[in-house]
């Protein structure tokens, strides 16, 4: 019971928190970050790269990140490496059991498809999500967390001339450097609530998400009308249950065949929010 309080209490201030965060590293519409300095005063401007990107905003954020912890009454112990899961665990400082899992996510609005982004990965539905105690590659055991939490940023890209990437800057011409990412979104949700039934990167074994926007904001995911259990049931299963389809083996991989499987109401399904492509 006091978990449950203390986690519905996390819930509300981390959402809240996140809605404050767009002041912190944007002017107007555009993000404030344009590049790296040297010592010689030398600004070079910051690439494209998704994975750039998603780095240099975990680190514009960070110190936010710490006084938010502070002012609640958490601590904050960062991954050890820099694969495990999660990003953050925040530990309550008057009650060390209580401790949440924040992954920080961050997605682009897909240009092609008005209303949708696309996508993030979840974590992984590997072995320290299949075996609650597992230490491989987590900071603390999946159950030693009272809640699990994506904050996530959606933004748009800036379409950049290539002859300027190479362009060398100074201090003093700062404001000529365009801005390669623009109009951003921060919300914060509980991972299973906007959860695909599809994996979220090729072969390796990570969760997916949906990507309407508005589902996100929502959390309004395939699991919406089912529960986290049975969210935690799919993904442990994932990949392994075998169904009879035409007199051939083939392996359950959607909620709803998964429902059918375990003999559970249809409605629970919530055929709306999956994947874009799969609609």
């Amino acid at each position: 019971m006091r978990k449950e309080h203390e986690k519905a209490l996390f819930t509300k201030q981390l959402k809240a928190f996140a809605s404050t965060l767009g002041q912190y590293i944007s002017r107007g519409d555009e993000w404030t970050i344009r590049g790296f300095i040297d010592i010689f005063k030398n600004i070079y401007q910051i690439s494209t790269d998704t994975k750039v990107i998603s780095k240099v905003l975990e680190l514009h954020l960070f110190p936010h990140f710490l006084s938010f912890a502070e002012g609640m009454g958490y601590e904050i112990e960062l991954a050890t490496y820099q694969n495990w899961y999660p990003d953050l665990t925040f530990i309550l400082k008057r009650d060390p059991a209580i401790k949440f899992a924040v992954d920080l996510k961050t997605t682009y609005r897909d240009e092609g498809y008005p209303g949708f982004c696309n996508g993030f990965t979840l974590g992984s539905h590997g072995e320290y999500f299949v075996d609650r105690t597992s230490s491989k590659n987590i900071q603390y055991p999946y159950d030693a967390y009272s809640g699990h939490f994506c904050l996530g940023i959606i933004y748009s890209r800036v379409t950049i001339d290539k002859n300027r990437e190479t362009q060398l800057y100074s201090v003093n011409n700062i404001e000529q450097i365009p801005a390669v990412i623009k109009n951003f979104l921060f919300f914060a949700e509980e991972k299973w609530k906007i959860a695909s039934d599809k994996g979220g990167s090729g072969n390796t074994a990570n969760i997916g998400s949906i990507q309407k926007i508005d589902d996100i904001l929502a959390g309004n995911g395939v699991f919406a009308k089912a529960s986290e259990e049975l969210f935690d049931d799919y993904w442990t299963n994932f990949g392994k249950i075998e169904i009879r389809k035409n007199g051939k083996r083939k392996k359950l991989s959607s909620f709803e065949k998964y429902l059918h499987y375990r003999g559970l109401p249809p409605s629970l399904y919530n055929p709306k929010s999956p994947k874009r492509r799969e609609q």
